[in-house]
């Protein structure tokens, strides 16, 4: 097992030093997207409202409260991704290179991952401890999704820890 500190959006090549059972960190953006989100944009059409390109997307329905100048996190834990599987290649074809959530991205994940992203699992009963590590809220998107549905951009900074649970050699981490 090797601890990682990596930037998001990812550099090309960085997905190769990272195996499965590793250890990750990450500082930069992360995009929050949950059900309604890959729904929109990859049955609907509607054009992402970010980059996702090298992105990091995180599985999760932010706890948010409004406040004068926008919203604050509450707390931030993951969702259950396999809800999102069937979306898989799309994700890793529109560039995105790390998925985070909880429960893997179901049995075709090595193949449709190979050589192009990895997936990353944020330990349950982490939602307070992953919450300190998000430094702000740069921007919101689709908030007629509701909020924990809509897309959240936030600057994270040392966001973990985060488990590897599937590389980029095609990889898995199994529970046996």
């Amino acid at each position: 097992m090797t601890e990682h500190h990596l930037e998001v959006p990812l550099e090309e090549g960085r997905l190769t030093e990272l195996e499965v059972g590793d250890v990750v960190y990450l500082t930069g953006i992360i995009i929050t997207a949950r059900d309604k989100a890959h729904q929109r944009i990859f049955e609907e059409g509607d054009e992402p409202p970010v980059d996702l390109e090298g992105a990091a997307v995180f599985h999760a329905g932010p706890v948010v409260r409004r406040v004068d100048n926008g919203y604050e996190l509450v707390v931030i834990g993951p969702t259950t991704s396999t809800r999102m599987a069937k979306y898989l290649e799309d994700i890793v074809d529109a560039g995105v290179k790390m998925i985070v959530g909880k429960g893997g991205m179901g049995p075709d994940a090595p193949e449709v991952m190979k050589d192009r992203a990895v997936y990353l699992t944020a330990p349950g009963g982490c939602a307070a401890l992953l919450a300190e590590r998000v430094k702000g809220i740069r921007e919101v998107h689709w908030l007629d999704l509701g909020i924990p549905e809509a897309i959240w951009v936030l600057e994270v900074e040392e966001f973990g820890p985060l488990i590897v649970t599937v590389d980029a050699h095609g990889n898995e981490l199994s529970g046996e």
